[in-house]
């Protein structure tokens, strides 16, 4: 059980558990970041018109395109 929910999903991608944790954190401040972008831009459209898509690019291609590489 505890390799199953700690180890096997970071193994699975080539990572170890604290390697995986700081990438899964750092996804995640950058959403936190898009996600306040659009929350901006839905009370103030004029505000942040591009910030979240082009966040969400960059993590597209830290996700999907640099995992080919591995």
């Amino acid at each position: 059980m505890f390799a199953r929910l700690f180890m096997s999903h970071p193994q699975s991608v080539g990572e170890g558990y604290f390697e995986h944790q700081r990438v899964a954190l750092s996804f995640a401040g950058s959403l936190i970041f898009a996600g306040c972008a659009c929350l901006l831009h839905a009370f103030i459209p004029g505000c942040c018109e591009r910030t979240a898509s082009k966040r969400i690019e960059i993590l597209h291609g830290r996700m999907v395109v640099n995992r080919r590489t591995h």
